[in-house]
């Protein structure tokens, strides 16, 4: 019998969160401690020209009031000191990468919700020891090999296991059990529970219920009047009850899509060309990379005061070509913004994506003589690319001064949640993200 067995549940599960502690800032001090170990840094965009915003910061930095989503200017007002470092997200995919490989050594059941953030189903790993000694193996293995901090929540279930990893950190290793939630939690404000936004906790106080524990009590059929099948989950989620599995399988995506910031508001139409076409060539060169065609194309518009926009159109038929990405997002904006109106945010996204090889080409004469040639000119320049890197094959319209020339440098472009590098079989540039 394993002695191990009885530090787990005889019914039900164990789960980690494991929640890499300011990941950006603490990979940049493990490669370079002499240079920033202890000190205030920050990683924003712009550095240059002290413009943008902070991305992450060091807890010595958040020591002197400098927070993630601050305006870099803003940060140096309140720590002077503080170091700014450019993103390098080629060197935060390479240590996500090793971080997830320690953790899923002791079960297949990881799944992985950011770049620097995992859950894990331990239940049926209790040779590796008890679920203290696996979460506390882990933390001192990555701190060893990596010299990272992480905090690990331990749980029942996906949601107390998350939010027990945010209860202490840096290296925090906190215990939620469901007898713990009423004396620790529900005395909480509803937007602590993992999941719930603040409109939504805005919206509970106007019913009269600003805490979880009147959450978990509330009335079930006036919460589903208000919010529909999610007022159940948010009853059940303030009793710290949740079945969602941990689930290994990372599905073909969703979605594939990239945002860019512009420096200035755009209003010239060349300018706004140029961004979409440098959009549209690295949306449909992450798209052929997993093997998928896009029957919808959506663009997003924002204006220097933040309202912003989509439009979406369905094509008759799907695509993999750049061209084709371009052109319809060139036409919805045309037909969508008026012309001369400042831009100071574009993005493409792909959507009802599917297999390539199972999707359903009709092809009039002209398109059945010309569909296998873009398919081989595609083919030679995603292996010209692969081989030289992304900046090998350039048309003349895709150069320029805006970040959305920068979209092809996958070491300062890239987002936590775009993981495209942990997909099976990916390739160190897999892994482009949006801003």
């Amino acid at each position: 019998m394993n002695p191990n067995a009885d530090a787990y549940p005889k019914r039900g599960r164990v789960i980690l969160h494991i929640d890499m502690n300011a990941f950006y800032c603490s990979v940049h001090e493990a490669v370079e401690p002499d240079q920033y170990r202890g000190k205030p840094i920050a990683v924003a965009g712009s550095v240059e020209l002290r413009r943008g915003i902070i991305v992450t910061s060091s807890y010595a930095a958040r020591a002197k009031g400098v927070r993630t989503g601050m305006q870099v200017r803003e940060g140096l007002k309140l720590c002077p000191e503080l170091i700014l470092i450019q993103p390098d997200f080629h060197l935060y995919r390479t240590f996500s990468r090793r971080f997830m490989e320690i953790a899923g050594s002791y079960t297949p059941l990881l799944e992985a919700m950011s770049i620097d953030e995992c859950f894990l189903d331990i239940t049926g790993s209790k040779q590796f020891g008890t679920p203290l000694e696996i979460a506390t193996d882990i933390q001192e293995k990555i701190k060893r090999d990596l010299e990272l901090p992480c905090s690990i929540g331990v749980a029942p279930n996906k949601l107390l296991a998350k939010i027990a990893s945010d209860m202490k950190k840096p290296n925090g290793l906190t215990v939620l059990r469901l007898r713990d939630v009423p004396g620790i939690l529900w005395d909480k404000p509803c937007d602590t529970l993992y999941g719930v936004g603040k409109k939504t906790a805005e919206k509970l106080v106007r019913m009269g219920i600003p805490t979880i524990g009147q959450l978990a009590r509330a009335d079930e059929g006036k919460l589903r009047a208000e919010f529909g099948v999610l007022g159940s989950w948010l009853r059940l989620a303030a009793q710290g009850k949740d079945e969602s599995p941990v689930n290994p399988v990372r599905e073909a995506s969703k979605s594939i899509g990239h945002t860019t910031t512009l420096p200035l508001d755009f209003t010239e139409a060349d300018d706004i060309r140029r961004v979409f076409l440098n959009l549209a060539d690295q949306t449909s060169r992450r798209m052929r990379r997993q093997g998928l065609v896009s029957s919808t194309i959506s663009i997003t518009i924002r204006d220097p005061n933040m309202k912003t926009i989509t439009r979406a159109c369905t094509l008759g038929m799907p695509t993999e070509s750049f061209d084709e990405i371009y052109r319809e997002a060139c036409r919805l904006f045309e037909k969508h913004w008026p012309a001369g109106k400042p831009v100071r945010l574009l993005g493409i996204t792909l959507a009802h994506l599917q297999p390539k090889a199972e999707a359903a080409f009709q092809l009039d004469l002209f398109d059945y003589e010309q569909q296998p040639k873009k398919e081989q000119l595609n083919e030679a320049m995603d292996r010209i690319r692969d081989k030289f890197g992304e900046s090998a094959i350039l048309t003349a319209g895709m150069l320029g001064e805006d970040p959305s020339s920068l979209i092809r440098n996958h070491k300062v472009r890239g987002t936590s949640l775009q993981m495209d590098h942990l997909r099976p079989g990916a390739r160190p540039a897999d892994s482009e993200g949006d801003e």
